[in-house]
């Protein structure tokens, strides 16, 4: 998940925490377009991904 923060921070130049919260956004998305069966393979996509509170000093 870190190659996607990076990739959001070098192409949308977007911060880490803005990256982070863009992430969140599409998992969110994400989870309410797909059929509640794979509510589990978005959770296991999305689950290495760094914790905002990370990235906030």
């Amino acid at each position: 998940m870190q190659e996607l923060v990076q990739l959001l921070k070098d192409k949308a130049g977007l911060t880490d925490e803005q990256a982070i919260k863009s992430i969140m956004a599409m998992k969110e998305f994400l989870q309410g377009k797909v059929p509640p069966m794979f509510s589990g393979v978005v959770n296991k996509f999305f689950a290495d991904m760094p914790k905002e509170d990370d990235f906030m000093h």
